[in-house]
């Protein structure tokens, strides 16, 4: 009875706040991953991103100026300075010069130096360091500091990422190698499932129904299992260490599920259209280009969604196909681990770099998400 005279089910309504907790949760680890990608090293050590804009205690190991400008002042020499930038606000509580005791000091104490003298540390980071001999070295005094700093958001990991010559033009070559892999890898495999859906709906040939369970039960092959037998194949034939061998890797992954699905669609399109086509003169190309492909494009486009985004996102199969010592065709994933490094420490450069990554494949989905569902949903209804 809660439905008659315009009113809504309660059930309604609880669909409605389920859909809206469910885009929050999945909304969530992005939000993070966007946070985080314009914080420090050290501000995403201490605290989590929720906390971004709020101060944080940090852990930080500081180091003095190096005793090449050290002062003489009377009978003693004196390195002084600042551990933070100028008018950066801060609040030391506790120093030390030992990594065995970093917190062994309150601000205003004097700490004794391993090598002779103190050092004082006041609350805003301004050090002074004394001694009756001149100091020694090429380096400063390494100094940890526990200290309450404020929010900061910089911009330093997206230069890192995007413009460092370091990192092999940034990312930016990657980039490039990645859309030289992905764009290939989405449509070629389209081109040669359109064909094969097509004779599989509606072309009578001996076998159809084989082909058809064979193609089924290719969904269900892991991925792991073929790559070493087709990397050994590519290498025979001269193909296993570039573009083509990774066009055709990543071609023939996707063929099975994007038979499957254009298939499942072309079948449940109209069969007047097609005989009436038929009866008028038109052969199965014709039939093929000028209706089926315009009737198909749901079904086209939501693969095309899934094959862009599992291209673009790969990392396992660039990694066996694309054997290149030199970086000249390192995709996007494989630069991501590169930055990282071998101990994987820069969490800012990991939260930078997907994000990075992760722009083109959103805007991909978001401008043909209208065709997703109606392309998943082909087939299921008479």
């Amino acid at each position: 009875m809660d439905n008659i005279a315009g009113k809504k089910s309660t059930l309604t309504w609880a669909v409605h706040v389920s859909v809206a907790l469910l885009v929050i949760l999945w909304m969530f680890p992005t939000v993070g991953l966007f946070v985080s990608s314009f914080r420090t090293a050290d501000q995403i050590a201490t605290s989590g991103w929720w906390k971004a804009a709020f101060p944080s205690v940090q852990n930080l190991t500081l180091r003095a100026a190096p005793p090449g400008e050290q002062v003489q002042e009377g009978d003693l020499w004196v390195i002084e300075g600042d551990l933070f930038e100028p008018g950066k606000t801060v609040s030391v509580s506790r120093f030390g010069v030992s990594s065995r005791d970093p917190t062994g000091f309150a601000v205003g104490e004097a700490a004794p130096l391993r090598k002779g003298g103190e050092v004082t540390v006041d609350a805003a980071g301004h050090y002074r360091m004394t001694n009756t001999e001149p100091f020694k070295g090429k380096r400063g005094q390494r100094i940890f500091v526990t200290a309450k700093t404020p929010p900061e958001i910089t911009l330093q990991n997206y230069y890192k990422v995007l413009f460092d010559p370091s990192n092999r033009e940034g990312m930016a070559k990657a980039f490039f190698n990645t859309l030289t892999v992905t764009i290939p890898a989405t449509i070629i495999p389209i081109l040669i499932a359109a064909f094969a859906a097509y004779a599989l709906a509606w072309m009578e040939f001996p076998g159809r129904a084989l082909l058809i369970a064979a193609i089924v039960g290719l969904l269900v092959v892991p991925l792991q299992l073929a790559l070493i037998p087709l990397l050994k194949f590519h290498n025979n034939i001269g193909i296993g260490k570039g573009y083509l061998g990774v066009w055709m890797a990543h071609t023939g992954f996707g063929l099975p599920l994007a038979i499957y699905l254009l298939r499942n669609y072309m079948v449940g399109l109209p069969k007047d259209i097609i005989e009436n086509a038929r009866v008028d003169g038109a052969s199965d190309f014709q039939i093929f280009v000028r209706i089926i492909l315009p009737l198909s494009f749901p079904a086209l486009a939501s693969f095309a969604i899934f094959q862009f985004l599992w291209t673009w996102n790969d990392l396992l199969v660039a990694l066996v196909f694309l054997i290149d010592s030199t970086g000249d065709t390192t995709v996007m994933t494989k630069q991501i681990v590169e930055l990282l490094g071998t101990r994987g420490g820069n969490w800012e450069i990991l939260a930078t770099s997907a994000f990075v990554s992760i722009a083109v494949p959103l805007m991909v989905f978001f401008a043909m998400q209208k065709y997703l569902v109606r392309g998943l949903l082909a087939g299921s209804v008479k």
